[in-house]
């Protein structure tokens, strides 16, 4: 027995030495974990010169190899042992790692191809109109006056092949007027925002006449509008008449002075393009002025005093404009003068920014103290002179702000054509705000009046987005006149023909259908205001609450809101190379 077990052990040595170096209880274990690895293990022979020396077997890990002997490990020793012999398919060639590189530069490529595809096609459409009905004499006729966000998107959604369509606004196009602070400064030029009527109207079904000019007078009784050219080069005929059977009232509003005196003799208003340019112009006035040769400090300081007058979106907007203006431009060319321009923001409520959260109008005082712009609230204008303003502030008290530029962005009231409207009918419209319309948007006292906009007194806000949603809920209407129209032609001519009674009862079931219009709801999308320093703010309408964000993220989420509201992909184009071209090159500081 003894001799045998001798035997065994010289036959294995690998298992001697672990019976030597390990205890007897995991001795069975180690063996069967030795009796799988000498399956798997190509041994040598023993005169190979890879055969381990008994030193080696006994536990060392070192492994003495003859010169230039290849280094085999047991799973490739297995595996070519496996595949060798006759009718053996070698292994493939290894691949070569991809070039990420070249991927994303042919990628980019395709989107660059496609993208420039798709803008030529959609230009050359959009600048190829095709024909157009004409007028009919037997359509009924609608005029829209103005082509503000209202009528825009009234006609944007229009339908008109039931219609003879009139325009006649005293621009002829349409301003995006969210943006317009920024052509103040140079950001943006001012062909960026604005969109030509005629872009839109061409692309009907039926042609639409579109006039340059003032409306002076709208008679409910005689359903008639009168307009005239006020541009400086006429023609022989500078007035003219018109009649109507449906009349989109939307003529806006114009700048509230409050009757402050020397407000319209010396303020800036932002309302118009006109306007802006008057600002930048004067602006650029201000800086060369107070640069002159032997100017006294005391004027210097004056002249370089930018006031602005209302804390709601357009003067903060514009507050925050001007300060990048003076910031990342006018620091560079006018480093003598730059430090010495104060910005001053003066309201008369508690608070700038009343339609947004309290955590909101917080962090927009935050921000603006941050870049030294000087917010005067519970301040009143009381008069403006020629170099100085007059307010009292919340104690009562008479203070003085010399200013060099100002910038008057209140709030709106009536255009004259709306209170002479509201005097034609006094029993129905005694709102000294707007124009009082039901809630179909039909104007209270008129038959066939539809009035949309900031011309209107509602219980929503006078912004462009309730006068947006008002336009396309009009162009709806108009839809559902025109088939109400077709069921009651049709109805007559099946009465004329004796039809059978179902289908008579039909007919006038679909007319009342067609009669039923749903009221307009406004739904509000949330409200967004740039404050400067590449920082802006959004409040914004999340489930059963608001979300209030403000800050870096925010501006860039600002500038893709409004690049996704502009009207033609030509203005979303312009808009953003402008922004594009200010970040690199910057904003001109030439005086125009």
């Amino acid at each position: 027995m003894l001799r045998a077990l001798q035997q065994a052990h010289k036959a294995v040595p690998s298992q001697r030495v672990l019976s030597r170096t390990f205890s007897a209880a995991p001795i069975a274990r180690l063996q069967a974990s030795a009796e799988l690895r000498a399956a798997t293990t190509v041994v040598p022979p023993p005169s190979s010169p890879l055969s381990p020396p008994a030193a080696a077997a006994a536990g060392t890990t070192s492994v003495p190899l003859s010169p230039g002997a290849p280094i085999v490990s047991s799973s490739a020793s297995s595996s070519s042992s496996s595949s060798s012999g006759p009718g053996s398919i070698p292994p493939p060639p290894p691949k070569k790692p991809k070039n990420r590189l070249r991927t994303f530069a042919r990628t980019v490529l395709v989107l660059v191809l496609g993208s420039s595809t798709f803008v030529i096609w959609h230009s050359h459409d959009q600048r190829h109109p095709g024909e157009q009905l004409p007028h009919d004499s037997k359509l009924p006729t609608v005029v829209v006056l103005g082509n503000g966000w209202g009528s825009t998107a009234f006609l944007k959604g229009l339908e008109n092949e039931g219609y003879n369509v009139v325009v006649i606004s005293p621009r002829n196009y349409f301003l995006f007027t969210p943006l317009l602070p920024s052509v103040t400064v140079g950001t943006l030029a001012a062909r960026s925002i604005v969109e030509p009527t005629r872009f839109l109207t061409r692309h009907l079904k039926r042609k639409v006449e579109v006039y340059e000019g003032e409306v002076t007078e709208v008679d409910p009784t005689k359903k008639t509008v009168r307009f005239v050219d006020n541009s400086p080069i006429k023609g022989a005929i500078d007035g003219h008449e018109i009649s109507y059977d449906y009349l989109v009232y939307a003529v806006g509003a114009e700048n509230n002075t409050f009757g402050i005196k020397g407000v319209k003799d010396h303020a800036c208003f932002l309302k118009e393009i006109p306007d802006a340019e008057t600002v930048r112009q004067r602006l650029m006035d201000c800086v060369e002025s107070a640069n002159f040769a032997g100017q006294s400090q005391e004027e210097i300081d004056r002249l370089l005093s930018f006031v602005v007058v209302g804390g709601g979106p357009t003067g903060v907007e514009y507050a925050g404009e001007l300060h990048d203006f003076l910031t990342e431009d006018l620091t560079n060319w006018y480093p003598d003068l730059a430090g010495r321009i104060k910005i001053t923001l003066i309201e008369a409520l508690p608070n700038v920014l009343p339609m947004f959260s309290k955590q909101l109008i917080e962090y927009t005082n935050n921000t603006f103290k941050e870049n030294k712009i000087d917010i005067r609230t519970k301040t009143m204008v009381k008069e403006v002179k020629d170099k100085v303003i007059i307010a009292q502030n919340e104690n009562k008290e008479l203070v003085e702000f010399p200013y060099g530029l100002l910038v008057w962005a209140t709030g709106n009231t009536a255009r004259p054509v709306t209170r002479d409207l509201m005097n034609r009918l006094p029993a129905e419209q005694n709102s000294r705000r707007g124009l009082l319309v039901d809630d179909h948007l039909r104007l209270q006292g008129a038959e066939g009046i539809f009035a949309i906009g900031d011309c209107t007194a509602t219980a929503y806000a006078p912004t462009a987005q309730a006068a947006s949603q008002q336009g396309h809920y009009l162009s709806r209407v108009f839809a559902q006149l025109t088939k109400k129209h077709a069921l009651l032609k049709e109805l007559e001519e099946a009465k004329a023909s004796n039809a059978d009674p179902a289908r008579l009862d039909s007919l006038a079931n679909a007319v009342i259908r067609a009669s039923n219009i749903r009221p307009f709801h406004y739904s509000h999308q949330g409200s967004l205001a740039y404050i400067g320093s590449d920082k802006a703010i959004a409040d914004l309408p999340m489930m059963s609450g608001n979300l209030a964000v403000g800050g870096f993220a925010t501006y860039y989420f600002w500038r893709s809101a409004y690049l996704s509201q502009l009207f033609s992909l030509r203005n979303r184009i312009l808009v953003a190379t402008d922004w594009a071209k200010c970040k690199v090159l910057g904003r001109d500081v030439s005086r125009e």
